[in-house]
């Protein structure tokens, strides 16, 4: 089954939060829609006013904490293509920002093509494409954001949040649309 492809490039805002069904609840009634996609402890949300596509990963309340100190997981662009993943790649890479690419990574319960970027406080940003909405075998993630030296998504521990710079080893992995 392939994804369904966004007629243009939209937000990422993947939130770590402790109680996934209230996390539901609230945001079908913030932007009045209901999960594009649910599997145990992961939601995604498929706004199309603003395009968003809002993903919420259940964490311990010691990972998330309270406020908005935890709340942030990690943010990207989903794009139609791999070939704007590609000129994605290739404007971080003349703009002399390290990446991290991951192509055909199975995510989230996703197959994608992705490229990962920090901004210039660390957060970390990815722009992906999604290949098959549920491929066979899905998972929730291929690793953690530990690569980028973040706090795990798809439900894991952190990783070390104060580790500088993007690490090049791809056997670390990333996640998560």
């Amino acid at each position: 089954m392939s994804a369904p492809v966004p007629s243009s490039s939209r937000v990422q805002l993947a939130l770590n939060v402790t109680d996934l069904e209230a996390s539901v609840a609230f945001y079908s009634a913030m932007f009045g829609v209901e999960p594009h996609k649910r599997r145990p402890g992961y939601a995604n949300f498929a706004v199309a006013d603003p395009p968003l596509k809002l993903v919420l990963i259940e964490t311990s309340e010691a990972v998330r904490g309270a406020g908005t100190a935890g709340a942030l997981n990690h943010l990207g662009v989903e794009v139609a293509s791999t070939a704007e993943v590609a000129e994605a790649r290739e404007r971080f890479t003349a703009a002399g920002l390290a990446s991290f690419d991951e192509n055909d990574t199975t995510c989230c319960y996703a197959l994608q093509d992705k490229v990962w970027v920090h901004d210039p406080a660390g957060a970390p940003w990815e722009v992906y494409t999604v290949k098959d909405e549920n491929p066979e075998g899905a998972r929730p993630a291929t690793a953690s954001l530990e690569i980028l030296g973040q706090g795990a998504c798809c439900g894991s521990e952190p990783a070390d949040a104060a580790t500088p710079g993007l690490a090049t080893d791809p056997k670390a992995g990333a996640c998560c649309p």
